[in-house]
């Protein structure tokens, strides 16, 4: 299968919210249509239960209590009694009120309301089940007819010596008020069905403008190729969605510089190398069979050699940067570090070195890759001053943040050159004492130290003449550190910072 036809067959995600969002409402909307029709079944069966109660219990106080009107004494003959109230009782439409009193060998003789029928099969008229009614020990049931159910309740009259048995009989057809909860329900079920058409155009519309970020993100990255990463999406609310788009946008931003990265990192090494390779290329090229001339085409191979080895190494601790794990943090106590930092500068050259200033305390820093920067810093000021100049190094603690500086005497940097040093195979202009034998990366590493542990490098001139280089690094000094600094053993000099 290709790709062209397993994007046709690939359901789309606004087709799968859809779709989601009509099978919930759909379980949601059986749910509640079957839960009413439930209830009103039910509230059906508890109306009939309350009628049929009723009107038994007003049959029984008629039994209990009632007089004959033409004696003046209570009732000693279920037919009159019967008559009086069947007379007396107005039946609900579905219901039947009778009464049966028995003959022997045939169906029970009913007595029925004088009032029109309204029933389409009354129970009056079916001989079969008058007689199981009739003959029932129970009080109440349920009877199953072809022509519909049928629930009833009776009360047996006890009519004395000599009389036939008698019962007074209340029969309800449920089939009406069923019909009734029957048409609820099925008002219910297209109400539903209409509902499930709106939420059909309604989510349709709404998951397309919840998923046009996201379309925008797939269009988007369909048009980013290596040589353009500058589109971006626009981003509107302050929803998930949004968010989204934001962190997709920072995707990007992080992949333009990291190509921009490679490329500068390959646009720099070839930069810099070629120049060392034409003049290894050319001087072997040249050499001839003497000895004295080989040994020097040697001399400056190896040199050359030697210089694309720093470049190479300098490129890859530049590349190297950009990695979380650039920089190891760890307790360090300051003055030790600064101490160190010392001892090893001054094996720079032949200079006036000076330890300046001394912060306490400890700071979580690595130390590793700051002794790299400021020895780096060291020997830039040992290129750009003479034998005898000052260089002082020192440290200071502040409230929020330490700095760590190396000061030289030497002429300083030029206006112009103050933006543009701590660029990548940037160099300043040459000044008296300079020897730029470099690449003109040093301080870019500087610069890429310091970032990795969340500061920067600011160049401040020096009192009386002369370049300062100062590693501000936001950390916050431990516990028990206080403040300030204390003065190194050896006095300061003026015209240090």
């Amino acid at each position: 299968m290709t790709t062209a036809e397993s994007a046709r067959r690939r359901v789309s995600a606004r087709v799968r919210i859809l779709l989601w969002l009509l099978f919930v409402m759909a379980v949601a909307l059986t749910a509640v249509v079957a839960t009413t029709r439930s209830v009103l079944l039910r509230d059906v069966d508890h109306r009939i239960d309350r009628l049929l109660a009723q009107e038994t219990g007003e049959f029984t106080n008629l039994v209990r209590e009632g007089v004959d009107p033409r004696t003046g004494e209570k009732f000693t003959d279920p037919d009159p009694l019967l008559r009086l109230f069947l007379e007396r009782q107005y039946a609900d439409p579905d219901e039947e009120l009778l009464g049966l009193v028995a003959r022997p060998g045939r169906a029970p003789a009913k007595k029925e309301q004088s009032r029109e029928q309204r029933i389409d099969h009354p129970l009056a008229k079916d001989d079969a089940a008058l007689t199981a009614v009739f003959d029932s020990p129970h009080a109440t049931g349920t009877l199953h007819r072809a022509q519909g159910e049928v629930r009833w309740a009776k009360v047996d009259i006890d009519p004395g010596a000599g009389r036939p048995p008698a019962a007074f009989v209340v029969a309800f057809h449920p089939a009406g008020e069923r019909a009734k909860a029957g048409e609820v329900f099925t008002m219910l079920i297209a109400i539903s069905g209409v509902a499930l058409l709106m939420t059909t155009g309604i989510g349709w519309a709404v998951a397309g403008r919840i998923l046009r970020p996201v379309r925008l993100v797939r269009t988007t990255a369909a048009q980013l190729t290596e040589q353009d990463l500058t589109q971006r999406i626009p981003v509107q609310g302050r929803d998930d969605v949004a968010a989204l788009a934001e962190t997709f946008n920072a995707m990007l931003d992080r992949l333009e510089r990291a190509f921009a990265a490679q490329r500068e990192f390959v646009d720099d090494a070839g930069h810099e190398l070629r120049t060392p390779i034409t003049i290894v290329r050319g001087h072997l090229e040249l050499m001839g069979d003497d000895p004295g001339e080989r040994e020097e085409t040697v001399r400056i191979v190896m040199e050359e050699l030697d210089r694309m080895s720093r470049i190479v190494e300098d490129l890859l601790l530049l590349a190297k940067s950009e990695r979380p794990d650039f920089v190891a943090p760890e307790p360090v106590q300051l003055a030790e570090l600064t101490a160190d930092v010392f001892v090893k500068a001054r094996a720079l050259g032949d200079r006036d070195w000076r330890l300046a200033e001394v912060a306490e305390g400890e700071a979580t820093l690595d130390p590793q890759r700051i002794t790299q920067a400021m020895v780096q810093l060291a020997q830039n000021a040992v290129q750009h001053t003479v034998p005898g100049q000052r260089i002082g190094i020192g440290s200071r603690a502040g409230a929020d943040r330490i700095e760590l500086y190396v000061a030289d005497s030497g002429p300083g940097v030029q206006e112009r050159d103050a933006a543009v040093i701590f660029e990548r195979f940037r160099r300043g202009t040459a000044r008296r004492g300079a020897r730029a034998t470099g690449a003109g990366l040093g301080l870019a590493i500087v610069r890429a130290i310091a970032e990795g542990h969340g500061g920067r490098v600011e160049l401040r001139p020096t009192q009386g003449g002369g370049a300062t280089f100062v590693l501000v690094l936001r950390e916050v000094p431990r516990e028990g550190q206080r403040e300030g600094q204390r003065e190194a053993p050896r006095e300061q000099e003026p015209g240090l910072p």
